[in-house]
């Protein structure tokens, strides 16, 4: 999550923060603000506010209503501006932002994973000349697999609601839906393949925060292929996979 205060003047960022920034905005207008990266202060609000490694809580100011559309930035000018007060969080582009960085440096070579905690690109082949088979995991049984993707300089990356769960508010976990506040369950898993992992990352977020069918419709209206879980554990494939 990286949070930023009140910012009264535009301020230059660097292009590591510009990039996957731009991008989420991009879907947030895509999907109308379910998928909003001005959504940090509700994630704090939840619990999801304390540092992974020391354990200290983080606090942020933020006003009591803000979205996307309160994150302007200058293209140009690779500069910020903020109309209010707020928290953003990028958890659902930087580790597939981070994974695209690591796969240019190795394409290369002529076969390679990068995997970032189970979201991953794979390039080339493996080291029979095969595509790269990648296993996704049972979001009930997390030491089985419950189906296996082929993939080949594609990236993968999967949502789900059974690693983060808040042991406090029950059906609450790390995915909320910015205009509720609430988590939605009506997926436990969202897969979605695309040719880069920032891509597949923010889809694969946006497809679980719409549902079953709206996510199998934004999926299929990009062209790119996807695996989704519903409640009941029944698979819905996307774009032929």
């Amino acid at each position: 999550m990286k949070a930023i205060r009140v910012i009264k003047n535009p301020v230059q960022i660097s292009p590591f923060l510009f990039e996957p920034l731009k991008f989420a905005l991009e879907i947030a207008k895509l999907t109308d603000g379910e998928f909003d990266p001005a959504i940090g202060k509700v994630m704090e609000e939840q619990g999801y506010n304390r540092h992974y490694l020391t354990g200290e809580l983080i606090e942020n100011p933020s006003a009591d209503t803000v979205t996307f559309r309160d994150i302007v930035l200058d293209e140009q000018a690779r500069t910020l501006y903020l109309n209010k007060p707020l928290v953003i969080d990028l958890g659902a582009v930087a580790k597939g932002f981070a994974i695209d960085l690591a796969a240019n440096e190795l394409k290369e070579f002529e076969g390679f994973v990068v995997n970032a905690g189970g979201d991953l690109f794979a390039g080339g082949m493996d080291k029979d000349g095969c595509p790269w088979k990648i296993g996704i995991q049972h979001p009930e049984k997390k030491e089985q697999i419950i189906n296996v993707i082929e993939i080949s300089n594609k990236a993968i990356c999967t949502s789900g609601s059974y690693e983060r769960r808040n042991p406090n508010i029950p059906g609450m976990h790390h995915i909320i839906n910015p205009k509720t506040g609430y988590s939605p369950n009506d997926l436990v898993s969202s897969s979605v393949i695309a040719p880069f992992a920032m891509m597949a990352d923010a889809f694969s977020t946006a497809a679980f925060l719409l549902g079953s069918r709206k996510g199998k419709q934004l999926i299929e209206s990009l062209d790119l292929k996807g695996l989704l879980i519903t409640s009941g554990l029944q698979i819905v494939k996307v774009g032929g996979i």
